[in-house]
């Protein structure tokens, strides 16, 4: 079954965080999201006004499905034969579904591409426990599989490049509203979604650490740049969420633009550094939100696209899918990277064992402990 130029994996999953399709979804996708947490359908129906004004539907479902097509594309135009398949965590089509579907077609050997860039729990090990729980669950079912993952990229060159590209159209797009853009009237943001500050240490352990992997791609970009603009580029962040006494990493997006009005500052460029598409975080809490703060600050305001379909990161990702597959082959791989802490473990895709800890310690996969650790 495995492909002859992707061995030793039989299909590459594009692994994702799920969304409701309608209404009657929202509920039971919130239920799965925030199980075992003991949050009442009461709170969970507030949470899904979000998804409600937007028709009760997600906006990630479709474009895993666009991204998907555009690797399909990307492998097609490379000679790779390997398919191309999609699963969630939190609802369908569930990776646990997906995998067992392909493994009654013979494939055993799966690698994952997750779609998040950035070191942390909730980024990449908790994508790493959904998959030795996926593993557990199949071998029940007498079902023996294997999934790998690639590397977080968000300094590989794929990704940087098309971040790049994006805020240079944001920047156009801003000079369009108010003419020459002036360093101390302007500013750029670029937000990410918050995490609390035990998930920030946790992944400083063995990396950067969340909050240092997203600055080293904003010196990287504002070396790229070499504009005035850039020097004063600023990280925030929004989607907020849990206990109000539990801290989580400031400032919030909403609350940085007042504190810049204050200051005199007249317009805002927002660069959703932290998503790769345009999905419920983007859409509500920067297009409506965000863009609703800056109208009512009487900031002018922009906000840069997500990197999506850009043709340099889908070329990234299969970039690192040859390059995961190369080194499972043990052949020596070159891993570029643009910000100075390179791949995170040189010669391997895998994590370390001990990297982005949660409060439960559950089993991950891959446990590389030779490669990583």
């Amino acid at each position: 079954m495995t492909t002859s130029n992707l061995k030793p994996f039989d299909a590459v999953v594009l692994m994702s965080f799920g969304g409701p399709e309608r209404p009657e979804d929202v509920l039971p996708f919130l239920q799965n999201v925030t199980r075992g947490r003991g949050i009442p359908d009461e709170r969970l129906t507030e949470v899904g006004e979000h998804y409600y004004s937007f028709g009760g539907r997600s906006p990630i479902n479709e474009q895993n499905r666009a991204l998907k097509s555009a690797l399909e594309d990307a492998f097609a135009a490379r000679g790779i034969d390997a398919p191309v398949l999609w699963g969630n965590r939190n609802w369908d089509p569930f990776l646990a579904d997906v995998l067992r579907e392909r493994a009654a077609a013979g494939a055993r050997t799966f690698l994952a591409i997750d779609t998040s860039a950035y070191s942390s729990y909730s980024s990449c090990r908790q994508y790493r426990e959904d998959f030795a729980g996926v593993t557990a669950q199949l071998a029940d079912d007498g079902i023996d599989v294997e999934i790998d993952k690639i590397r977080q990229y968000y300094n590989h060159p794929g990704f940087a490049q098309a971040e790049l590209d994006a805020v240079r159209a944001a920047l156009t797009d801003f000079r369009a509203q108010v003419g020459e853009i002036d360093p101390a009237k302007h500013r750029l943001l670029y937000v990410t979604h918050s995490i609390p500050n035990a998930m920030q240490s946790a992944s400083e352990v063995r990396t950067a650490g969340y909050q240092g992997q997203h600055q080293q791609l904003i010196d990287w970009i504002a070396d790229q740049l070499g504009g005035e603009l850039t020097r004063d580029a600023e990280l925030v962040y929004c989607s907020r969420s849990g206990p109000p006494h539990v801290p989580w990493l400031e400032p919030d997006v909403n609350d940085r633009m007042a504190e810049l009005k204050a200051e005199g500052v007249e317009g805002v460029i927002l660069v959703p550094i932290g998503f790769v598409s345009d999905h419920m975080e983007v859409k509500f809490d920067l297009d409506t939100e965000a863009k609703e703060t800056a109208g009512e600050l009487g900031m002018a305001f922009t906000r840069a696209a997500t990197v999506g379909t850009h043709e340099a990161f889908v070329s990234g990702l299969v970039d690192l899918v040859e390059e995961r597959a190369a080194q499972r082959r043990g052949e020596d791989v070159e891993a570029p990277a643009v910000t100075p802490e390179g791949p995170l473990v040189p010669g391997s895709g895998a994590c370390s064992i001990e990297c982005c800890r949660g409060m439960r310690d559950k089993p991950v996969l891959p446990q590389w402990e030779s490669a990583a650790g």
